[in-house]
């Protein structure tokens, strides 16, 4: 411990109180956005190119749904579609549907939503459903109409 080791402490960088900034990562943000017409997806895009850091902007107006790709943060972008359109902004509360275990349970399932999506919920409730385990529905299907080998004592 002696002077160089005194020396490099005042020259570290690796400190939290440095003044360099932290790089963004690169990010894909979906947003939903009620969009009408060609008008509306026009001034969707143009509010959103305008940010630092976008590199890319998808509308995809039957979806309602802006993708935007690039070092931004998903908060700022939000609230930058809200504030120059004037439209309801949020981030996209939709997951594909063969993600979700139970589809049609409350809260989960959405009129709304565009085809092949429903909500994304985390609800605990939601996970303790049951569910038919393998053999269950093995016994149920070996009685059924249309099944072609199923048991012929009925």
């Amino acid at each position: 411990m002696g002077a160089l080791d005194h020396i490099s402490e005042l020259f570290d960088c690796s400190h939290g109180n440095s003044k360099l900034k932290k790089r963004k990562q690169l990010q894909t943000v979906e947003i939903k956005v009620k969009i009408d017409c060609e008008g509306c997806e026009r001034r969707v895009k143009k509010a959103v190119e305008g940010m630092k850091g976008v590199t890319q902007v998808d509308v995809e107006r039957k979806a309602n749904k802006v993708t935007v790709v690039g070092y931004v943060n998903p908060s700022k972008v939000v609230s930058r579609i809200a504030h120059r359109t004037g439209k309801r902004a949020e981030l996209w509360p939709y997951v594909p549907y063969e993600g979700v275990e139970h589809p049609y349970a409350q809260g989960v399932y959405d009129r709304k939503a565009p085809a092949g999506y429903v909500r994304n919920v985390d609800d605990p409730y939601l996970t303790q459903l049951a569910r038919a385990s393998s053999t269950e529905v093995r016994y149920t299907t070996a009685f059924s109409d249309e099944n072609p080998a199923a048991c012929a004592v009925m």
